[in-house]
């Protein structure tokens, strides 16, 4: 009894396991480093939210206290040309006298707005003024900068992160002259047992349409009369149809794919065109884990 108990648990917890889904959060993504002057302004990266606004997330760090905010990346710009409008500029989430701090702001829709950061410190003019006028430019290097270091953070996955991540995939969208010889399209060899593939046609006649193994589909164009033979072969078929989507699966051992389209009938076919539109579902990431355990979607 007892071990059928902790089979049965191991069972449930191999299945949660399995099903964890992706926990998400704020992951380091790059620093940047920076020496600031007294009064200096250093913009930092953009950020582009979208219809929906944004968040951005990140950490500052500074040997003196520095001002933080978010200003809209046009108008930034624009003040750069006149820096004596920078005061007057529009800033959001604005944090002062920060030395070490996560940094955090909620954005507004479709509007860049770029980081920027601000030494507190008041230069001293007496001292620019005296020692300026021996040293010129040089003066300002008199003063210890202010070394500002900002570490950025994207919303990314965190835990539960290495899955395979499949998406659907276009692999034909074509309109092509009707003729009573099979079109064939070589497309596809599938990547796993499962694989889930679409097709979509709109003819202005009857029409067959099947996935078939590649070798039957290379009889059928030496023989067309091969077809209903070749048909036996696959499961992924439609006879006699003019609009129609559907989908079915294809597996490891089925080899290569070709996709055979033809009229119903071999006579009187128009002069028209048909339209033929296939798609399957591939993996674009972490597909080295695709042999090594079950995945499930």
């Amino acid at each position: 009894m007892r071990k059928a108990t902790l089979l049965g648990l191991l069972v449930i917890c191999a299945s949660s396991c399995q099903a964890q889904e992706k926990i998400f959060d704020w992951v380091r993504a790059s620093d940047e480093f920076a020496q600031l002057y007294p009064a200096d302004y250093h913009a930092g990266r953009v950020y582009r939210p979208g219809n929906d606004g944004g968040n951005m997330h990140v950490n500052i760090e500074a040997k003196q206290p520095v001002t933080i905010a978010m200003a809209f990346s046009k108008e930034w710009n624009e003040a750069q040309e006149h820096p004596g409008t920078i005061p007057d500029l529009e800033f959001r989430c604005m944090r002062e006298h920060v030395v070490n701090t996560v940094y955090e702001c909620h954005l507004p829709p479709n509007r860049p707005m770029v980081l920027v950061v601000r030494d507190e410190r008041m230069p001293d003019r007496a001292i620019y003024q005296g020692v300026g006028a021996v040293l010129g430019p040089g003066a300002r290097q008199l003063v210890l900068p202010n070394d500002l270091r900002i570490t950025y953070y994207s919303w990314s996955c965190a835990q539960n992160c290495l899955r395979p991540e499949f998406q659907w995939v276009l692999l034909l969208r074509e309109k092509y002259e009707l003729t009573s010889v099979p079109k064939i399209y070589s497309l596809l060899t599938p990547e796993r047992d499962g694989q889930q593939v679409s097709v979509r046609i709109k003819a202005p006649v009857p029409m067959t349409i099947a996935l078939l193994p590649s070798q039957f589909a290379d009889q059928v164009y030496d023989k067309p009369e091969a077809l209903s033979s070749a048909l036996a072969n696959t499961l992924c078929k439609q006879r006699g149809v003019q609009t129609l989507s559907f989908e079915c699966t294809v597996n490891l051992a089925d080899g290569r794919q070709s996709l055979v389209v033809v009229p119903e009938s071999a006579t009187k076919v128009p002069h028209k065109k048909a339209g033929i539109e296939m798609q399957a579902v591939e993996c674009r990431a972490n597909c080295g884990l695709l042999n090594k355990s079950p995945v499930t979607r």
